[in-house]
């Protein structure tokens, strides 16, 4: 379950509700949704609080490669689960 890629023709949207980012990963020809708190994105790499979407998906994607690095170590553990990803997710343990 080595051939994760990014897809690259969907770019990352936020929920209607505000609450996460949701992307897309390619796993092995299998696209995967995948969705990320923006409470994480606040914690982790420093969303402001009430921040418009724009601002939201800029954060995103500067804290892409290691949202990506995230979704694939879950991904591998526990590829059966809906991919969501919290501030639990980025703590190191």
């Amino acid at each position: 379950m080595r051939c994760f890629k990014e897809v690259l023709d969907r770019a990352p949207v936020v929920s209607p509700d505000g609450r996460v980012v949701i992307f897309t990963l390619s796993i092995c020809g299998r696209e995967v949704e995948g969705a990320v708190d923006c409470d994480a994105l606040e914690q982790c790499f420093w969303l402001p609080r009430d921040a418009d979407a724009t601002r939201t998906l800029k954060t995103f994607e500067n804290g892409r490669n290691r949202i990506v690095a995230v979704a694939q170590r879950k991904l591998l553990a526990r590829p059966d689960d809906p991919l969501r990803l919290t501030f639990d997710d980025f703590v190191t343990r």
